[in-house]
C-alpha cells in the first residue's frame, strides 16, 4: 500500500513538481490546494499518511494549519519554505512539522524528508498508545484500590480478601476488574 499525501502549496509549479515526483516515487496524492484553510479540511476529509505543507499561503498559514494537524494527530507534517532562519524552523518544529525542506529542493532530499517524517510519526503513535494503555492502567488500579477500601470497610474483609473477591468476581464473570470495581464503588455488587 502506498504512502498516501496531500500537498498544500500556493505555487501552483511546485505543486505540480511535487505531485509528479510523488507519484514518480510510488506515493498516492489524494489532495492539493493552494490555500491552508482548504488544507486542513482537506487532511481531515482524505486521512492521508502525510500532509506537505508551505508556511506562507494565503487563508490560514501552514504553521497554523500544522498545528491543527499535530493537535488533531491526523498523519505526520513536512514543511516547505523558501525561508531558512532559525525562528521559522523553529516555528515549524513548535507547530508539529516532524521534516522540514528548504525550497528550492532536490528530489534528492524530498524522499528522505518524507521517510524522516513518517518515522517519527509512526513513534510518536506509538508512544501515544502506550501512554494511553499506561493512563487506563492507572485508572484500573485506582478503581480496584477505591473498591477495596469499600469492602473493608462495608464487608470488614481484610485487603488481601477484598482484592480475592474483586479478582474472582470478574473471572466467574468474565468482566474486567476495573468493572467489577466500578459496581462495588456504586453499591450495585457486594458479596453475600
Amino acid at each position: 500500500m502506498s504512502l498516501r499525501v496531500v500537498i498544500a502549496e500556493d505555487e501552483a509549479i511546485i505543486r505540480m513538481d511535487l505531485r509528479e515526483t510523488l507519484e514518480e516515487e510510488g506515493y498516492d496524492v489524494v489532495g492539493e490546494t493552494g490555500r491552508g484553510d482548504e488544507a486542513v479540511e482537506l487532511v481531515r476529509t482524505m486521512q492521508p499518511d502525510l500532509a506537505i505543507l508551505d508556511i506562507k499561503m494565503p487563508g490560514t498559514d501552514g504553521l497554523e494549519a500544522a498545528r491543527v494537524i499535530n493537535a488533531e494527530k491526523i498523519c505526520g507534517v513536512l514543511m516547505l519554505t523558501a525561508f531558512s532562519q532559525r525562528e521559522v524552523v523553529e516555528q515549524a518544529r513548535d507547530a508539529g512539522a516532524l521534516a522540514f525542506l528548504i525550497k528550492p529542493f532536490q528530489k534528492s532530499d524530498l524522499i528522505p524528508a518524507i521517510e524522516v517524517a513518517m518515522g517519527r510519526f509512526r513513534e510518536l503513535r506509538s508512544l501515544t498508545g502506550e501512554i494511553d494503555a499506561l493512563g487506563d492502567q492507572l485508572e484500573s488500579r485506582k478503581l480496584v484500590d477505591r473498591a477495596k477500601g469499600v469492602l473493608m470497610d462495608a464487608a470488614q474483609m481484610s485487603e488481601n480478601d477484598a482484592f480475592g473477591f474483586i479478582q474472582r468476581t470478574a473471572m466467574s464473570g468474565r468482566q474486567r476488574m476495573r468493572d467489577v470495581a466500578q459496581q462495588v464503588i456504586d453499591g450495585t455488587l457486594r458479596p453475600e
